[in-house]
């Protein structure tokens, strides 16, 4: 292009040594990301990545099921007798005793009469240090009413289960009286309303009628017993606000009458109360 400006172009020219020294760079850092990549390789070859272990609770935070089991069974037969049989006890309780212990751990039956069990529940468990068990067995006999076993299960190391020492009678486990809940008062008449309405048609079992007050998509499972709804002794907002509790006196059709308190979900469409669902969730 004329008048175009011309650019000065100057070659520069390095010094041989600075050359070779950029050639052996070069090849060294090729040289040792080579030998990484080969060392690598072999660690994989040799002992190659393996996925961590699935995290478990310890075991003091898991039930031991047998444990409970042999605390259970061993208290069974220990508290079931026959004095007419003096030796079915300790035959009975032979795989417990294993010959260590006294025969029938201890336990020795009246000259006359007899004790049935009738049901057993662990009712308490605690676990003094890991693998060692104490239980507290509340058992429903015949003749003695319910009664509270203490029983000590050892598992070993190899994984049996052992008793660890002789069972004890001990009291129940702590309770507390009722704290009847706090209610705040509706005074919305058109959902008690229909609050007492489902309330009577539910424990009735009359799902046709019922189905009137329900919310579109509710789930309601009937009771399995038909009965009377007698009176409302209360009825209030739950404290999250979203549903109503209630205590109701009811009655079967044998004249067994009943205090009971229902918990209703409600919900408000198009200037209606409706219920949403009562007591439980049939689908969960």
């Amino acid at each position: 292009m004329i008048g175009a400006p011309r650019v000065p172009f100057r070659m520069a020219s390095l010094p041989l040594w600075r050359h070779r020294v950029a050639v052996e760079a070069r090849r060294w850092v090729l040289s040792m990301l080579a030998l990484a990549g080969i060392a690598a390789s072999a660690r994989y070859a040799i002992a190659p990545p393996r996925p961590a272990p699935p995290r478990v609770g310890r075991p003091s935070e898991l039930p031991d099921r047998p444990a409970e089991g042999f605390a259970l069974l061993f208290a069974r037969r220990y508290l079931q007798w026959r004095a007419a049989v003096p030796e079915a006890s300790t035959t009975a309780l032979a795989s417990f005793t294993a010959g260590v212990m006294e025969p029938a751990a201890g336990l020795v039956p009246p000259t006359r009469g007899a004790q049935a069990v009738e049901w057993a529940s662990v009712v308490g468990a605690r676990e003094p240090q890991p693998g060692f068990h104490v239980y507290t067995i509340a058992a429903q006999t015949d003749a003695a009413g319910v009664v509270y076993l203490s029983v000590d299960v050892r598992r070993a190391a190899g994984g049996g289960l052992a008793l660890w020492g002789y069972p004890a009678f001990v009291g129940p486990p702590a309770s507390e009286a009722p704290q009847l809940p706090k209610l705040r008062e509706t005074s919305l008449p058109a959902l008690e309303t229909v609050v007492v309405r489902a309330l009577r048609n539910y424990l009735a079992g009359s799902g046709a009628d019922l189905a009137a007050d329900l919310a579109p998509g509710a789930s309601v499972s009937l009771p399995t017993i038909a009965l009377t709804l007698v009176n409302v002794q209360h009825l209030g907002w739950a404290p999250a606000g979203s549903s109503v509790e209630t205590v109701v006196t009811a009655r079967d059709a044998r004249g067994t009458q009943y205090t009971l308190e229902y918990e209703i979900d409600v919900v408000r469409a198009e200037g209606r109360w409706e219920v949403a669902a009562v007591q439980t969730d049939p689908s969960s």
